[in-house]
């Protein structure tokens, strides 16, 4: 080839990347700004020191407390045939003089009981001078301490602690913490040098890396995988369901999309199909080697300098409470955030906005809200929180009219800030972003700093203003980069405060639009432990593909086990016009979660696709306009509960074995069961747990196992559970015109069910009511109304 031609190439390269429209994500480990931070590599650095947890070398029962000898290691080579081999070894102190540091420390460990199902370990690689007072991730900012809750006696070997739920077993060499349920099945154990003899492969035990570079120490937590285990959770992952065999880096970063291993949502916890679950409760980053490198090994490593581990025992449903009960549960968010929300990116103006308002209700979409993405200001994307006045006349008066018809309004900002944004300069001037280590900006951004009391007071003031305006909510997007670099007003690097900064932004305007307008709503991209106290979260930029639809159900099946109740993503995906055929599917499974939005690309409308798409878009909407009383009583005690509207199938059925398996359905609700079409098909094979099961749309019945499906009318497969009484309300345009007075309880039951239960929640009221409804000839009849006086019920018995 002629140097021209190559010269031509490599010119044609450089424009091509020059003129690439939009962001493309992060590639994990690839040294670039933000990329995630994977703390294993640490862990396999032969040039880093390792201390092995090695014995129990004094303990008091009474307190909890007591010391840890660790032994000294580094990785050692030989060469074998032609291959170079590496395992860890014990070795002699390097430091001098060697009178003044220990070879072999003995540094603490603590355990504590938090409550019968839940126990807490401590453990620190040195001193800690500057400990932690409170945690934003706790509800309370500390954990509770309940020693009285477990009984303690003293063993062979250890000791041992037990509640009505469990047992925990201490033994002193080789150091175990052992963990049983109350039948006395061995749940997890921490692992010892000892436990890998048996093997040639290298594997860490319980230990702490100290780095050769710094000497900064990070905590590796080690324990035993059983055989046929699995693992969920860990936030918003796109992955497979089931992480066992999986490599999971929990770093808050921006994914770009749905399809890689990078996550939006990380969540320090997870749960096992042994009947526990494990919250790492820290805020550096974090990865978790579920058994990819070694499958019996469950290798937690995390940045801090200590391990704080929190344990709960338990089938999911109680593992959720738990855990939730220690994190927070989410608020329960308004009626109309459960209706449509309208959006695309963007509405540039108030012409623009009535406009859609008007249409919505000539085409007859239900819909509660209507979303102003990134052109509401003077400058796209150049947030300062003012509606630009040559576009938006009167943004006051457009609001208060949009409400009178049932519309709420929503609009985008994000806490980063460019040179050129009229509010750089303030911002800068008061102090109120993340610093370098030279007190300059680490990016060309202004970043806000929500560690900083005066941050958080200066920008809900801003928020505030929208409230008064008449803004319904906002929308809380980016705050996956912050600085890991930067100083905060904390006084700590994004080392600490990177995870935590999407929990800092949530609260943040959560709590000031709880204050302005009584309720506790947000639309959130990023997240970290504790986020789920301030609803709602939608699931990113989805590429407008099946594999992406499938892939959102994943992550909000997995967001669902890691505490989150409520979770949305964008109908029909974002980066590019979505096609019909898959908006047409996308759309109903929108409307079976907890919030829906159609938003992306543009055109979003569904009177600008096809009137076929119309005339379906407005039934799915229509179905679920007509369930928002089961909606609403569901999100309620999923709230009160710890629970995911959209749940796997084992939250209900832990004894299914079949129940663990599945990844592509799911359950909505209690009693509901959603099979979305991830394919251009009419029918797909769906797997149900034990018992009858009635098509929410053919009335055709199934009993559990395996069946091969068709869609009904609406293209998705629906199914109740045998016995379930489902209210329904009369249709609708908006949640603001719905009759509560009057309910219809349609009862899903086989020819031997005689009578059904319904849940019910009323807006103004303050509990979950159980309705009873028996069998009377071909119909049904309440039998049973604790909400006598504030509805009434008509009962259709589904043949």
């Amino acid at each position: 080839m002629k140097n021209t031609s190559l010269k031509a190439l490599f010119s044609m390269a450089v424009l091509g990347f020059v003129l690439m429209p939009k962001a493309s994500a992060q590639i994990q480990n690839a040294d670039v700004l933000n990329a995630p931070i994977d703390i294993s590599k640490d862990f396999q650095n032969y040039l880093n020191t390792f201390y092995f947890a090695d014995e129990l070398t004094n303990f008091d029962p009474a307190t909890g407390k007591g010391t840890i000898k660790y032994i000294r290691n580094t990785y050692q080579t030989r060469q074998a045939f032609n291959n170079m081999m590496m395992k860890p070894g014990v070795v002699p102190a390097n430091e001098f003089p060697t009178t003044e540091y220990e070879v072999a420390p003995e540094l603490p460990f603590q355990i504590q009981f938090v409550s019968d199902r839940t126990l807490r370990i401590k453990m620190t690689s040195g001193p800690q001078f500057h400990p932690e007072k409170e945690s934003l991730m706790l509800i309370n900012g500390v954990a509770p301490n309940h020693p009285e809750s477990w009984k303690f006696s003293k063993i062979e070997g250890g000791f041992k602690y037990t509640s009505p739920y469990g047992a925990v077993e201490i033994l002193s060499k080789p150091w175990h913490v052992k963990i049983y349920d109350q039948k006395g099945k061995l749940l997890t154990s921490t692992l010892h040098d000892t436990d890998f003899k048996n093997t040639y492969t290298p594997t860490l035990p319980f230990s702490y890396v100290r780095r050769n570079s710094d000497y900064s120490r990070s905590m590796g937590a080690a324990f035993s995988l059983e055989p046929d285990e699995k693992i969920f959770g860990c936030g918003e992952s796109f992955t497979q369901f089931n992480k066992r065999g999986q490599k999971v880096v929990l770093w808050t970063d921006d994914a770009n999309g749905i399809q890689n291993e990078t996550m939006y949502k990380p969540v320090p916890f997870y749960m096992s199909s042994r009947g526990y679950g494990v919250f790492m409760h820290h805020s550096t980053p974090i990865t978790v080697d579920f058994g990819k490198y070694y499958a019996s090994a469950n290798e937690m490593y995390i940045g801090d300098d200590e391990a704080d581990l929190f344990f709960f025992i338990g089938e999911p449903k109680e593992i959720l409470d738990e855990y939730t009960n220690l994190t927070g549960k989410a608020a329960m968010p308004p009626l109309w955030s459960f209706g449509f929300w309208m959006s695309r990116i963007t509405y540039f103006s108030e012409k623009e906005g009535r406009q859609v308002a008007k249409d919505l209700r000539a085409y007859k979409i239900p819909t509660d809200v209507i979303h102003f993405d990134t052109g509401w200001f003077d400058v796209d994307w150049r947030n300062n929180y003012e509606f630009a006045k040559a576009r938006f006349q009167d943004p006051v008066k457009m609001m208060s009219d949009l409400k009178k018809d049932g519309f709420q309004v929503c609009l985008w900002q994000l806490p980063y800030f460019t040179p050129k944004n009229t509010l750089f300069n303030e911002i800068m001037d008061k102090n109120l972003a993340v610093r370098d280590r030279k007190g300059n900006l680490p990016y060309e951004d202004a970043v806000l700093d929500f560690s900083n009391p005066a941050t958080v007071t200066w920008y809900q003031a801003k928020l505030k203003h929208l409230f008064d305006q008449g803004v319904g909510v906002i929308k809380v997007d980016f705050g996956e980069a912050a600085p890991p670099d930067g100083i905060y007003h904390s006084g700590r690097t994004g080392f600490y405060e990177h995870n935590l900064y999407p929990l800092r932004y949530n609260k943040a305007v959560a709590e000031v639009t709880q204050k302005e307008k009584g309720y506790t709503l947000i639309w959130a991209r990023s997240t970290w432990a504790g986020s789920q106290r301030y609803p709602l979260h939608w699931g990113g930029d989805a590429e407008t593909t099946n594999g992406a639809m499938s892939a959102e159900l994943r992550g909000g099946l997995s967001l669902g086990l890691s505490g989150f109740s409520f979770w949305s993503h964008d109908v029909g995906g974002f980066a590019t016009k979505s096609p019909e055929n898959l908006y047409r599917r996308w759309a109903p499974f929108g409307m079976f979660t907890s919030h829906v939005r159609s938003h992306g690309e543009p055109p979003r409308e569904p009177w600008l696709y096809s009137k076929e798409f119309l005339e379906g878009f407005r039934k799915a909407d229509n179905m679920r306009y007509e369930l928002m009383p089961y909606i609403y009583a569901q999100a309620k005690e999923s709230s009160q509960k710890g629970l995911p509207m959209m749940r796997a199938l084992f939250v209900e059925y832990p004894n299914d074995p079949g129940a663990w398996l599945v990844d592509n359905e799911y359950l909505f609700g209690s009693s509901m069961l959603v099979a979305p079409l991830f394919e251009e098909v009419t029918e797909r094979d769906v797997y149900l747990p034990a018992g009858t099961w009635i098509d929410y749309q053919t009335k055709k019945v199934y009993q559990g196992g395996w069946h091969k499906i068709k869609a009904g009318e609406v293209p998705i497969v629906v199914l109740v559970r045998d016995g379930a009484a489902i209210p329904h309300i009369a249709l609708a345009q908006s949640t603001k015109d719905m009759d509560w007075s009057k309910l219809t309880l349609k009862v899903y039951a086989s020819d031997a069910t005689t009578s059904a239960t319904a849940k019910v929640f009323l807006p103004g009221t303050d509990a979950v009511e159980t309705i009873t409804v028996v069998k009377k000839g071909n119909e049904g009849e309440v039998n049973s109304n604790a909400l006598n006086g504030k509805t009434t019920f008509k009962t259709e018995w589904i043949k």
